[in-house]
Formats: C-alpha cells, structure tokens, sequence
C-alpha cells in the first residue's frame, strides 16, 4: 500500500513537472499552406528565423501542407492539439476560403486563435517577355485587341495571383482564360516560358524577375509607387488608368482554437519582437513587402481585419461565379 502511494505520488510529481515546462520546450512547427518556394513560404522561412530568438531559441520547422485553396494545411492546423506547437501562417485566402470553397471542414473566424498580422504586400501586374507592350497603355490596347485569346495564369484556386487576376477582369470588364498552377513557381516558369501571357502576383514574387527583365511590368497594384529599389520607378495601374485598382496581400500567424492564454500572450510577444528585427524588416522591404506596425499585429485587431476582409471580398466572388469544392 505504501510503495503505492509513493509510486503516485513520484507520477504526480512528474506530471507536475512536464505541466511546468516552459513553452516552448519543443519544436514549434509553421503550417504554410501552399508549395515551396513560393512567396507566402518565403515570407514564412524569413519570419521563422527572427521568432527564435524572442522564443529562447527555439527550433521552427516549416511544413508545406498546399493544395485546395490554402484549406488543407490551414484545416491541419485547425484539428492540431491547441498547445502552441503547431501554427499557421496564411495570407489574404483566410478572408476568401468562406466565399470561394464550397466545403471546408473548419471555421475561420472561430477554430483559430489570431496571434497578429504580419505584413502588406503589394502586386504586380506582369506579361510575359514577348508580349507586344512595354507599359500599361500599350497593354490596355493590346487586350482589346486580343479579347478571348488572353490566357492569364495563377498559383491556383485562392492563390493571391488567382484574387489580383479576377479582381483585374472586373476591372476591364473582360474575361480571360484563366490558367491555375499548383503554385507560383510553374505559373512564374511559363509566363517567362511565354506559355501563358499574364499574371498578377506578389512582389516577394515577381521583384527578382522584374529586376532581372525576365517578365515585363506594367504597374503595381498600390495607391502610390513603392520605394523598392528594383520597383520604384514602376507606375502604379491606377495612375496609368486603371482607376480605384487597388489589391494589397496580407500575411498572418494563427494557432488552433483553445490555445492557452499564456502561449497565445508569449507567441504574439515573439512575433512583435520579429517584426522589429532589422534583418527581417530589410528582407521583407527588400521584396516591396511593409512589415506591419500597427495595431493590427494585436489578436483582436488583426481578427477584426479579417473579418472586414471576408466582408470585402465576398461580393467580389460571388460575382465572378467562382467556386470550389
């Protein structure tokens, strides 16, 4: 009876002990929900190497769970044990997958807790090298001139490529074949190829091969020309006459519903200490990337921007009939 109780008291004792871990006293691991290589994995790996240090050091480890609109890996996240140790970092497809998937197994606004927002990121409008224009008006023309043969390629369904291009179709009023890839790097390969003819897709995607004239740019998707070196003398479309066209992308981290409150309080604690590490601030502006510093980077602001952000996009797909299941 007696070694029973000691045997009890020694399991008590240890699972005191483990309760009493300091977070994180293991691998942390970042779901980003699209392929590698691409620019919301960039923007992941960048981020993962200045959160180590605000968390002691701790090792990150980025899985690239893509496919279905960004809902594969944010769902294995959503089911993922609420402890703090497997996260997600999406882009604008969170305030999209509500409106443009049929089926998804979880809920955005409620199986997620909101651990801050991470930066803006502006697009590109961009043409494959051959195309008969060198600026935007000359593009303008040459899409009248060609309506029905325009081939316009993206990441996939829900990619931010894919959103920029149907918002631009609106615009013109003009359909164009739309071609999807799994993932920016095969979409970016054929539009340089000269297989598909446009695309809209973020800087921390297209800043190296406009720079290294491997596609041409037509104007950048902000209210005001960007700073970048490589982009700064890029118009904008709403200057050269794409008037109120504007489409800005948007980075966040989340962790599964039910996350402890102190977890929570020291991931958005790493996360601001992150977004003031000159090393990561001089990568991201380095893409044209704005490392954000308002008050969005707090969990119950950045919650309420997503919602604004289902809000503003849901007339947008519904009224291009886009869906998937």
């Amino acid at each position: 009876m007696k070694r029973w109780i000691a045997l009890s008291a020694l399991a008590a004792l240890m699972v005191g002990a483990h309760a009493a871990d300091p977070y994180p006293s293991k691998p942390i691991t970042i779901v980003v929900p699209f392929a590698a290589g691409g620019p919301t994995d960039r923007v992941a790996r960048d981020l993962a190497e200045s959160l180590r240090k605000p968390l002691g050091g701790a090792t990150i480890i980025i899985d690239n769970s893509a496919g279905a609109g960004s809902s594969i890996g944010s769902n294995k996240v959503a089911k993922a044990a609420p402890d703090g140790y497997t996260l997600l970092l999406n882009h604008i497809g969170m305030a999209t997958m509500p409106s443009l998937l049929r089926n998804i197994p979880f809920k955005v606004e409620s199986d997620f807790e909101y651990l801050g927002l991470i930066n803006d990121v502006p697009m590109t409008l961009i043409g494959k090298p051959a195309l008969a224009a060198n600026n935007y008006k000359e593009l303008a023309t040459w899409i009248n001139a060609n309506k029905g043969k325009i081939n316009l390629g993206n990441a996939g369904i829900g990619s931010a490529s894919h959103l920029c291009g149907l918002l631009f179709q609106n615009a013109l009023q003009v359909d164009m074949t739309t071609v999807p890839y799994k993932g920016t790097a095969p979409a970016m390969s054929d539009l340089i190829g000269g297989q598909i003819d446009l695309m809209c897709d973020q800087t921390t995607n297209t800043t190296s091969q406009i720079e290294g004239k491997k596609v041409k740019a037509f104007g950048v998707t902000t209210a005001k020309r960007l700073s970048t070196p490589a982009l700064k003398d890029l118009p904008t479309l709403q200057e050269s006459g794409l008037k109120g066209f504007e489409v800005t992308i948007w980075h966040g981290l989340y962790a599964p519903k039910g996350t402890p409150a102190d977890v929570q309080a020291k991931l958005n604690a790493a996360l601001k200490a992150a977004l003031k590490d000159p090393e990561f601030i001089k990568k991201q502006e380095g893409l044209g990337a704005v490392v954000v510093t308002d008050k969005r980077m707090e969990p119950a602001e950045h919650k309420k921007f997503v919602a604004a952000e289902i809000a503003k996009w849901s007339p947008v797909i519904k009224a291009a009939g886009v869906y998937a299941d």
